[in-house]
């Protein structure tokens, strides 16, 4: 059973930028569609991007700021999180695309205004 171990997060101020870490326990390299996920407070978990093999899809309202990227080799998952606004606060998740995984216990992102 593959675990997901997400680290990176933090305080950050509007404008500000960050770097998630997502590392499985397990081998991910015959898993083709990894995403990331994030759950604001009082809101549902929600898609925020995701990559099936080389493709790459972001949802709107972070098109542009945040990158998703693998290392097979590390069994790791990445997203890098620019020019943050107060809205990307939440919980910041790993899993596959769909979600099929355990979910880990994520990643608090805060940004201030």
């Amino acid at each position: 059973q593959v675990q997901l171990v997400e680290s990176g997060g933090g305080l950050v101020q509007t404008g500000g930028a960050l770097r998630l870490s997502c590392v499985a326990s397990g081998n991910i390299d015959g898993i083709d569609a990894m995403a990331w996920y994030r759950q604001a407070p009082g809101k549902q978990r929600e898609l925020v991007a995701n990559m099936i093999g080389n493709k790459i899809k972001y949802i709107d309202s972070v098109e542009g700021r945040f990158v998703i990227s693998r290392d097979n080799a590390k069994n790791a998952l990445y997203l890098q999180l620019n020019d943050l606004k107060p809205e990307d606060t939440g919980v910041y998740y790993c899993n596959t695309y769909p979600p099929f995984k355990s979910w880990g216990q994520g990643t608090q992102v805060t940004v201030s205004s």
